[in-house]
């Protein structure tokens, strides 16, 4: 036991959400430059505490210290990022679009805005949202994970410590209750939502039409990564361990399925190397500097990556590097540790090859050609990430023309957007209109208003 948090009842929720709609008006007035104030305050501050937010992170989640670096860093940018509201909510006008007649348009809020944030990644995601929400004149009401709530209960005391006003941002707590108080709430305008693809689909989707809310749903993933002959293998192979078994495959832009294509001698080079360069990894507890791989999230987690593997087992793919019982570097205890898992002779339609594992396990499959290769990505229902190797800059631009993905690697494994790009996604893995981080995140928290003025 690190912490505890309170399961918020619906009156809780409800209390959350009428601080935030009574403080918007005040908010909302406020000059953007002063809303972003604060901003630039909170994002010192995490400079500051970087290493304390970091560990919280590693304590809460159990990926490795420098995962949770990365994450800190990335989180931040995005606070960074939202300081440049002034400019980002500009509109723009035209005069004369008739005689005497002016037009013009501004960006204005909306209100209350709902986060229903995942475990994964408990500093970073609900920081795609927020900081943009309040620093465009919203107030903000956040149900981190139950699994991994103490990362953004820290922010929380950080913005206490800056002063920010009561009710522009507020956290609940709890489960699918909490998540269903809020959908349903009347003076929630929009909900964004970063989770699996059954909630996002059956769920978000389906509560936000009822209720008329905007959303933005970022769901599942099932990642390939595509190597062609002429790739570099070491470096390759370099670039694809973080990829596959970074944060214990626990991420929606974790590669999943490894696609090769090339000649047996290309082929079984590649593979060898994947496999030795995997074996090598060091599994254990994340606050070890020298760890690469730490556990899995929960035993539920763990059990659910053995119940893959052994499918896959069955269903006749070869286990190269099997992890279900890895060295674990200091003697913890196995509860929740997977190490690297490696199959061969993988296909599509295994089940290793078409569902979201959520943990470090590589499907190896061989197509003949460039398009048998993109055939397969397309025969998957998601469409998150997709990256190539290569060094021919032909195919990379045909690959990142063709593919139905909506975030996308030219000899890049993990192919996450910084802060000033959208979080793309397609398919089954996004639902919605705009996505999260960027400009986009930024058109959903206001709307579009036209004025068209003559003056007698």
């Amino acid at each position: 036991m690190i912490a505890k948090v309170p399961v918020s009842t619906k009156d809780e929720v409800d209390a959350a959400v009428a601080a935030a709609k009574e403080a918007f008006p005040k908010w909302r007035a406020t000059p953007a430059d002063a809303r972003v104030s604060y901003l630039f305050k909170l994002r010192n501050l995490i400079e500051e505490r970087a290493e304390e937010i970091s560990r919280i992170q590693t304590m809460e989640h159990g990926k490795t210290i420098h995962e949770s670096r990365a994450e800190t860093r990335r989180g931040n940018q995005n606070v960074e990022f939202a300081t440049g509201i002034p400019s980002f909510m500009m509109g723009c006008n035209s005069e004369d679009v008739e005689p005497g007649v002016d037009e013009y348009l501004i960006r204005q809020p909306l209100g209350v805005f709902g986060m229903i944030a995942p475990y994964n990644f408990p500093f970073m995601f609900p920081l795609m949202f927020l900081p943009h929400g309040i620093a465009t004149g919203n107030c903000m009401v956040l149900k981190p994970s139950p699994l991994a709530p103490i990362s953004q209960v820290k922010i929380a005391e950080l913005l206490d410590e800056i002063g920010l006003p009561p009710g522009v941002w507020n956290i609940v707590h709890g489960g699918a209750e909490a998540s269903l108080v809020m959908l349903e709430h009347p003076d929630i305008v929009g909900i964004a939502f970063v989770g699996t693809t059954k909630v996002g689909k059956d769920v978000i989707c389906r509560k936000c039409g009822e209720t008329g809310k905007r959303f933005i749903a970022q769901c599942g993933a099932k990642n390939f990564l595509v190597v062609m002959p002429d790739a570099d293998v070491e470096k390759s192979v370099v670039h694809m361990m973080p990829s596959f078994f970074g944060n214990t495959g626990q991420r929606c832009l974790a590669a999943s399925n490894l696609v090769i294509i090339g000649d047996d001698k290309f082929y079984n080079k590649f593979v060898d190397a994947i496999v030795e360069s995997a074996s090598k990894l060091k599994v254990g507890h994340g606050l070890d500097e020298t760890i690469q791989v730490g556990p899995l999230k929960s035993v539920d987690g763990k059990e659910r990556v053995i119940k893959y593997i052994e499918k896959g087992i069955e269903e006749g793919a070869k286990l190269r590097l099997d992890g279900r019982n890895p060295k674990i570097v200091g003697g913890y205890p196995d509860a929740c540790f997977v190490g690297p898992t490696i199959f061969q002779d993988a296909t599509p339609d295994m089940t290793i090859g078409r569902e979201e594992i959520f943990g470090p396990v590589m499907s190896i499959m061989r197509a003949e050609s460039f398009d048998e290769a993109i055939d397969m990505i397309h025969s998957n229902p998601y469409g998150n990430g997709a990256s190539i190797f290569t060094s021919n800059g032909k195919l990379a631009r045909e690959f990142q023309y063709r593919v139905q993905a909506g975030n996308i690697g030219i000899n890049v494994g993990v192919p996450a957007p910084v802060a000033s790009f959208p979080f793309g996604g397609m398919k089954d893995s996004f639902f919605g209109v705009l996505h999260g981080e960027g400009q986009e995140v930024i058109r959903f928290f206001t709307e579009s208003k036209v004025v068209v003025q003559r003056w007698f």
